[in-house]
């Protein structure tokens, strides 16, 4: 064979031939990574926000609380939004508002025509744009001595023997017979009748022992007067014209009175002033 001639192609041995030539592999898993990346900034964006609509919404409720009510700036307001607030803001109404404070004190400033109570109200449909709502209920708690300071400015009632037990008001007066002083005590139901509370005569005792209310009128004649009739007590001096007491009852050692609230009171100034007592 001559020296330029080739060599001869030798096969390779069995398993050592090339492997076929491989497509370049995709790597997939960057992408996943960016995905879920971009999808966790943006939830904590939505949270972010969220949060911040949340504040916002909240501060703004706190301070027309304050004004409209003529309360101190530090007065502590409790403010609750049901459910997400951007969708609703978006929406331009808020479903659900409940705004709260203790010792809230409303009715004319600087007169005795004031009442001092936990507060709490609860909106529903609340416009963003103007406040407007749909309708609304509030509720007013009383202890014993706010509803003593209450009943004060109630003529003839003897407001400082005011009690309350579970289910009743209770008060009582020194009746004179032939010269003697004899304590006759009252247990009163509280309800509401055309906006106002009144308080029911329901059981009495003269001195130790349970009467009824015609051995009383028997015993003391006119005297008993004052023990026997229901005390029709006026509250719209006390709040805005367009809230309604709706019910009452005693709960534990507390007075929890019910109101409904007129939806245009928030765009009508009519509702807003005090209302008046016939």
């Amino acid at each position: 064979m001559a020296r330029g001639d080739t060599q001869p192609t030798v096969p390779l041995p069995e398993g050592l031939e090339p492997a076929a030539a491989r497509s370049p592999r995709r790597h997939v898993w960057p992408w996943v990574v960016g995905f879920v990346i971009v999808a966790v900034l943006a939830v904590a964006a939505w949270f972010a926000a969220e949060a911040i609509a949340r504040q916002v919404v909240t501060g703004i409720v706190q301070d027309q609380v304050r004004t409209q009510l003529s309360l101190p700036a530090d007065q502590q307001i409790d403010v609750e939004i049901d459910g997400a607030v951007l969708p609703q803001l978006i929406s331009g109404s808020l479903t659900r508002l409940t705004i709260s404070s203790d010792d809230v004190t409303v009715g004319g400033e600087g007169s005795d025509a004031q009442v001092t109570g936990d507060m709490s109200v609860v909106a529903h449909g609340v416009a963003v744009s103007d406040g407007a709502i749909e309708n609304a209920d509030a509720t007013l708690v009383l202890d014993e001595q706010q509803l003593r300071d209450l009943m004060s400015n109630v003529e003839s009632f003897p407001a400082e023997s005011l009690g309350l037990q579970a289910p009743n008001v209770t008060m009582s007066v020194d009746l004179t017979l032939l010269g003697a002083t004899v304590p006759v005590a009252a247990a009163l139901t509280p309800s509401a009748a055309e906006g106002d509370l009144v308080l029911t005569p329901a059981s009495l005792r003269l001195g130790d022992a349970e009467v009824s209310a015609a051995q009383l009128q028997k015993t003391f004649g006119r005297l008993a007067t004052g023990v026997l009739r229901d005390w029709d007590v006026c509250i719209a001096q006390y709040l805005p014209a367009g809230v309604t007491l709706t019910g009452v009852e005693v709960t534990g050692e507390q007075l929890v009175a019910d109101f409904a609230v007129d939806g245009a009171i928030a765009t009508d100034p009519s509702l807003q002033e005090n209302g008046v007592c016939a």
